[in-house]
């Protein structure tokens, strides 16, 4: 079938000024392209369905290359509306080192890992294929996606199914397995390699062995996507870091949800780790970073716990903090200061740390009549196990805006499915909400650099061929929306408010998304 979207105010995608103009659709892929004046595409043969963007704009599909969904398109019914009604029309997943992939592959440590990463990803439900990358691709080719989606191997589920939460270094047998699992995961397709060494059991890895694990991504031509060690106090330092790493094993770099945490480290920070990029990238290595458009992170509550408190298993240090000795570690642990290592409760308070509730922790904890807010962490984490989502009101907006105006960066959701009726609002709104604050409301930069950081720098980087921009022979992922009308309600006090105003939206040639409901479902899985 071929569409002609006529009249529109068409954003190609590349950052040059819109033109009014013609777009025609033959297939998948856009057959033509152009200004209406002079245009051969302004009378349509017969046959052709005709879309009207008088008034409109005419865009790429949103690519957004930090989505937790590895499971919810699987089992998440909502999965694709959420995503079309923003306009995105590719996504990514397996970021921060955080995938159900391969944890089946080793039944010993499967549940822990599903339940640590619940908050995340969502619930994984028995029966999903991910014992290996190789059976996770096949069943993607299988899905009737509503989406194009792509994947990484995430370093912290390679480890997990190695060998655990262990704190110890991979054995020479052990680096040689997990390098394997990467290996396989390229080999089915996988765009990268994702770290979160932030996060356990990736907190315990050193260089070394992050290079080892690099380098088969590298070798297959992948990116490295990297949740830093620090983005505190040792933001810079944990920046070097990774751009050292990834020089060592010959990989390019791209810096995950690239910001600024705690108080102190604001209007500061972020300069001394863009300064370090900007050095690496003046000497020829390809680093980029991206950033999502809210004041608040959102991660789990085992995020809080001190490196010296933490026990190899989430199981293990809920049985220590059911006991007054463990609760008085923690209490003396948490006030103090720990090199490396983010301490949110002491940089941004307990005020700023909101539950999935919507209160703050301090809020809850008082209401509750707890009298040390640590009584109430320690409690959540005994009785609920390691399924708490939390947000942290860690940044400020002027740091934001320094990193969304940096020409090297993209924009992302980091969208988490597992907050239940609570979720951070980048879920479903951080695509509108970017084009409203940014172009519409201050502004800060004019449409076409906003679509481009949407479109054509994330397909670029991550090597998704076709996608991201509007010429002939490109995939057909197209929009048609009003700037105006287009909103993003969510908030972080009613997160679940869907977006709004897209009118159109179409994947790979087919009308996929009007008037507010999926009218196909056309997405493809994207290999790397």
């Amino acid at each position: 079938m071929a569409i002609l979207i006529r009249s529109g105010r068409v954003y190609d995608g590349s950052g040059r000024p819109p033109f009014s103009g013609d777009v025609l659709i033959e297939g998948e892929r856009i057959a033509a392209i152009g200004p209406q004046t002079g245009s051969q595409l302004a009378a349509p043969a017969s046959g052709v369905a005709l879309i009207d963007a008088r008034g409109r704009v005419v865009c790429p599909g949103f690519v957004d290359t930090h989505r937790h969904a590895d499971a919810a398109v699987f089992s998440a019914p909502e999965f694709g509306e959420t995503e079309l009604a923003q306009g995105i029309t590719t996504t990514v997943v397996g970021n921060c080192g955080i995938a159900p992939v391969p944890a089946a592959a080793n039944p010993r440590w499967r549940e822990d890992w599903y339940r640590y990463i619940e908050p995340v990803i969502g619930t994984v439900h028995e029966g999903l294929p991910f014992e290996s990358y190789t059976a996770y691709a096949a069943a993607l080719e299988k899905l009737p996606l509503p989406i194009n989606l792509g994947f990484l191997a995430g370093a912290g589920a390679v480890k997990t199914a190695v060998r655990g939460f262990a704190r110890t270094a991979f054995s020479p047998e052990e680096l040689a397995q997990a390098a394997a699992h990467i290996g396989e995961a390229m080999d089915a397709g996988a765009l990268g390699l994702s770290f979160g060494i932030m996060y356990q059991p990736e907190c315990y890895s050193r260089r070394e062995e992050l290079i080892a694990l690099a380098r088969p991504a590298a070798k297959a031509g992948g990116i490295l996507c990297t949740h830093i060690r620090g983005e505190g106090d040792s933001l810079p330092d944990s920046v070097q870091e990774m751009i050292d790493v990834a020089e060592s094993a010959g990989i390019p770099l791209n810096i995950s949800h690239f910001k600024a945490t705690g108080i102190r480290n604001w209007r500061s920070a972020i300069f001394q780790a863009i300064a370090r990029i900007e050095a690496a990238r003046a000497r020829g290595q390809a680093v980029t970073a991206d950033f999502y458009p809210y004041d608040g992170g959102s991660t789990t509550l085992l995020s809080l716990i001190p490196p010296d408190i933490r026990e190899e298993t989430p199981a293990a240090l809920a049985g220590k903090l059911a006991g007054s000795t463990g609760r008085e570690a923690l209490r003396r642990s948490i006030s103090g200061e720990h090199p490396g290592w983010d301490n949110m409760a002491a940089s941004i308070g307990w005020d700023r740390v909101l539950l999935s509730s919507g209160q703050s922790i301090k809020t809850a904890a008082a209401g509750a009549g707890y009298a040390d807010p640590v009584d109430l962490l320690c409690d959540l984490l005994v009785n609920e196990g390691y399924r708490t989502g939390i947000i942290l009101l860690s940044m400020a907006q002027e740091d934001i805006d320094t990193v969304a105006n940096l020409p090297w960066t993209a924009l992302i959701s980091d969208a988490l499915y597992g907050g239940g009726e609570n979720p951070h609002p980048r879920l479903h709104g951080a695509f509108p909400k970017f084009l409203r604050d940014y172009v519409q409301e201050r502004p800060l930069m004019p449409l076409e650099r906003a679509i481009q950081k949407m479109t054509s720098i994330p397909a670029e980087r991550f090597g998704i061929a076709g996608r991201g921009r509007l010429e002939p022979g490109a995939f057909a992922d197209v929009l048609v929306f009003d700037p105006a009308s287009f909103t993003g309600p969510a908030g972080y006090a009613h997160p679940r408010e869907r977006a709004a105003g897209m009118d159109t939206v179409l994947v790979n040639g087919n009308i996929a998304w009007e008037d507010g409901a999926i009218c196909a479902r056309a997405g493809k899985p994207v290999w790397g």
